[in-house]
C-alpha cells in the first residue's frame, strides 16, 4: 500500500471535557487520515479546534477515546503562542529546525580539527578511525545536501520576514515569536504538519510563500486559519468543528460553502 493510501492517524470515540464547563468542547469523535492529506478545519472561536489539534499532535492527553498515531511518521505543531527560550537568539531557535543536519556538520568539522593534533597524526590507528567516521559523515552530508543548509536557512528566514539572526527570543513581538517558530518548523521536515493561525501576523508575500509551500509539499498539514483564501488554496478537505461535534466534507472551503 502507498503511504498516500495509508492510515497514518485515527481517533475514535474521542470525548474531551475541561473542568471549568458544565459541557465537553468534544464529543464522541472519530477521525482518520492518510499521509499527505490537505484539510482545513473550521468554526466559531471557542468551538473546539484548537483543542482538536492539541489532541492529534500529542499535546493534550486529557481524553476518553483513543487516539493512534503510526509511530514511522513524525509530527510537527505550530501553536498559537510558541513556546521558545528567551535566551536563545533567533539563529539559534531556527537552527533547531535542523538539528539533526547541524549535529551532523559540528561532528565532521570537529574530525577535521583533530586531524591537526600530533596525538592523532603521529598514530596509525586513531587516523584510520577518524578517517573512516569522515567518510561516513560524508556520505550523509551529501546524502543530505548539508552543504547548503546555510543558504536554506537564509531562504526560509528571509521568506517568513523573521528577526535578525542575533536578536535575543526575548526580546521579540507575539508576532515575531511565531515566525520564528514556524521557520523552526518547516525546517524540520515532519511528516504531518500541525498549523494552528499560521498566516497571523505575516506579511502578504510571506503568505504566498507558504501557501506554495504548503501545495507542493507531499507532507500532510492540518490547519486552522481565519484567512479563507489560504485554506481554499491548501487544502482538499474540510473539518467543521461545531456543538462539540465534527462534520467532516470531501472538498476545499469554497466548495464547503456550497
Amino acid at each position: 500500500m502507498s503511504d498516500d493510501k495509508k492510515i497514518i492517524f485515527s481517533m475514535t470515540g474521542v470525548t474531551k471535557t475541561y473542568q471549568s464547563a458544565n459541557t465537553p468542547v468534544l464529543k464522541n469523535i472519530y477521525l482518520s487520515f492518510f499521509y499527505g492529506a490537505k484539510i482545513g478545519i473550521l468554526g466559531l472561536n471557542g468551538s473546539g479546534k484548537s483543542t482538536l489539534l492539541k489532541i492529534i499532535a500529542g499535546v493534550d492527553k486529557n481524553y476518553q477515546g483513543d487516539v493512534v498515531f503510526s509511530q514511522d511518521y513524525s509530527v510537527g505543531y505550530l501553536e498559537q503562542e510558541p513556546q521558545l527560550d528567551d535566551n536563545k537568539t533567533v539563529m539559534e531557535v531556527v537552527r533547531e529546525g535542523a538539528a539533526e543536519t547541524v549535529a551532523i556538520l559540528d561532528e565532521y568539522n570537529k574530525i577535521n580539527d583533530q586531524f591537526g593534533l600530533e596525538e592523532v597524526y603521529s598514530d596509525p590507528d586513531k587516523m584510520e578511525k577518524l578517517m573512516n567516521r569522515q567518510a561516513e559523515l560524508q556520505d550523509q552530508i551529501d546524502a543530505a545536501n548539508a552543504w547548503e543548509l546555510d543558504t536554506k536557512l537564509e531562504i526560509a528566514m528571509d521568506a517568513l520576514r523573521t528577526p535578525d539572526g542575533d536578536k535575543k527570543i526575548g526580546v521579540l513581538s507575539g508576532g515575531e515569536r511565531r515566525r520564528v517558530a514556524l521557520c523552526r518548523l518547516l525546517l524540520q521536515e515532519p511528516d504531518v504538519l500541525l498549523l494552528d493561525e499560521p498566516t497571523n501576523h505575516i506579511d502578504i508575500e510571506s503568505v504566498q510563500w507558504l501557501e506554495d509551500f504548503l501545495i507542493n509539499s507531499a507532507k500532510a498539514v492540518i490547519v486552522i486559519s481565519h484567512d479563507r483564501a489560504f485554506v481554499d488554496n491548501i487544502t482538499n478537505r474540510t473539518i467543521e468543528v461545531t456543538m462539540g461535534r465534527i462534520y467532516d466534507y470531501k472538498a476545499n472551503y469554497s466548495h464547503y460553502l456550497e
